[in-house]
């Protein structure tokens, strides 16, 4: 009920993103009824069948990360101070978000169904004159089962990785002085602040005068008018730092490694944030990789029906691409951070340094959805390359599939960059306090925009024309 009222009384444009998620929730649902429809026409060939339901994990992937995009920018979910105290904790939030997904995307393989029927013929007479008869099995039951498993499959993907994404992630205590935990003498967890060396312990009398200390304080109590000071002299003391007396106030002790006091339970001093160019080496090596599988596959004998109409390739083509896809997925935020690197190299203005700087802050969050986009538009124009003009053209189940992927992955890199301009919401109000003007603002932004298009754009070009060359022999 509580997913249902945030739903409800959300702004309009997180309700318009939540509907471009049932929309691209409904298109999937439609591609897999339509695969089962085929499976249900031809029983003869169940090799085409799977080959079809296997070309539809694409769509299926790109709507699960478009879903998981709108659930990091829904304000409804969004952890505030106080929640906690009403059991809004980050658990609770995380499961309205998942539960808010799983019902956008139920919502859309709900409006499949209803397609669905509607294009067979159950619900009214067969529209388009029968032409969709091939690929929907009008003449034949529908198996309920099925059909219900296949539209099960998006909300259930979806709120499955919006949970893993959401997931509360609980940082470790760091200890004040930066050292990391280790396993001490005996198995014991930690190391204290003051390591021993070797011998140090029975060096000069040092255990004994320590047993003699504590004997002291345990065989000689002091009075009870006396315990203040007592107390106050039995602290350690560091050097230079005089020991405070009743009467006088009290003094911040020194800290001439200017590290601030640690809170009990939280870390003293924030976590590394992740490199963006850690994965760099990682994308590139499978973005090769990819590439070198398609040129050896081109020699290969085994070959696959393309989707739409394309002309038959190798099979291991279609690993090479999925392979190129996934190193522009990984080397995205690292270019990102390249880029933004450049910008504000060699002198930088104002301009240039407020652009470069906002662009390497950004690069974790949208390099990875720009590098989508880029193995999206590769994809598109080998595949535009490959087509045969004297073949048949693209069907209608291909064009909608292309059109799921490519709308989903722009909506993605859209709903990112509007994460990512929230998130410097408090940065962009500190600037025009200060006094900088908005045209400032909207240049460094389009700066930004044309960076990135300087370096992606030639990226994508070549890695398409080297995915298509092996299928162009």
């Amino acid at each position: 009920m509580l997913a249902l009222r945030l739903t409800r009384s959300a702004h309009p444009a997180v309700q318009l993103r939540r509907l471009l998620v049932a929309a691209a929730s409904a298109g999937t649902g439609l591609l897999l009824l339509c695969t089962l429809g085929y499976a249900l026409g031809h029983p003869d060939d169940p090799p085409a069948a799977v080959l079809r339901l296997a070309w539809c994990t694409v769509p299926l992937a790109a709507t699960v990360q478009f879903a998981v995009a709108v659930a990091r920018t829904d304000p409804g979910t969004r952890p505030r101070p106080g929640l906690s105290a009403i059991g809004l904790g980050p658990a609770r939030l995380m499961t309205i978000s998942a539960t808010t997904t799983a019902l956008s995307t139920a919502l859309g393989s709900m409006l499949a169904l209803l397609l669905f029927l509607h294009l067979r013929g159950t619900i009214t007479g067969m529209p388009f004159d029968g032409a969709g008869a091939q690929f929907l099995a009008a003449d034949r039951p529908l198996p309920v089962p099925a059909a219900l498993t296949l539209l099960s499959l998006v909300p259930a993907a979806a709120s499955l990785a919006v949970a893993l994404v959401l997931r509360p992630r609980e940082a470790r205590p760091a200890r004040a002085d930066g050292a990391r935990k280790a396993f001490g003498r005996f198995g014991a967890y930690g190391t204290g602040a003051m390591r021993e060396t070797f011998g140090a312990y029975g060096r000069f009398g040092a255990h004994l005068r320590r047993t003699a200390g504590h004997d002291e304080q345990r065989t000689d109590p002091a009075p009870a008018d006396a315990a203040p000071q007592a107390a106050a002299e039995q602290r350690p003391r560091t050097a230079g730092a005089p020991v405070p007396r009743s009467g006088d106030a009290p003094q911040a002790p020194d800290n001439p490694a200017g590290t601030p006091a640690a809170t009990p339970g939280i870390a003293a001093s924030p976590g590394k944030r992740p490199n963006p160019t850690a994965a760099l080496p990682w994308g590139v090596s499978t973005l090769a990789a990819g590439l070198a599988v398609e040129a050896y596959a081109g020699h290969a004998t085994a070959t696959t029906d393309m989707p739409g109409g394309l002309t038959s390739g190798p099979v291991g083509v279609l690993l090479g691409w999925l392979l190129t896809a996934a190193g522009l997925a990984l080397a995205g935020p690292g270019l990102t951070h390249i880029c933004g690197h450049l910008l504000q190299s060699v002198r930088p203005g104002a301009l240039r340094l407020l652009a470069g700087r906002v662009l390497m802050e950004e690069s974790s969050r949208i390099g990875r959805p720009l590098g989508i986009v880029c193995a999206v538009a590769s994809a598109a124009y080998a595949m535009a390359a490959l087509q045969n003009p004297h073949g048949p053209t693209f069907g209608p189940l291909t064009t909608l599939g292309a059109l799921l992927v490519a709308g989903c992955t722009l909506a993605t890199l859209l709903t990112a960059a509007v994460e990512a301009k929230h998130a410097r919401a408090d940065t962009t109000a500190a600037l025009l306090r200060l006094g900088a003007p908005t045209t400032m603002l909207r240049a460094a932004a389009g700066l930004r925009a044309a960076a990135l298009v300087t370096m992606f754009a030639p990226l994508t070009l070549a890695v398409a024309a080297l995915a298509a060359q092996p299928l162009t022999r």
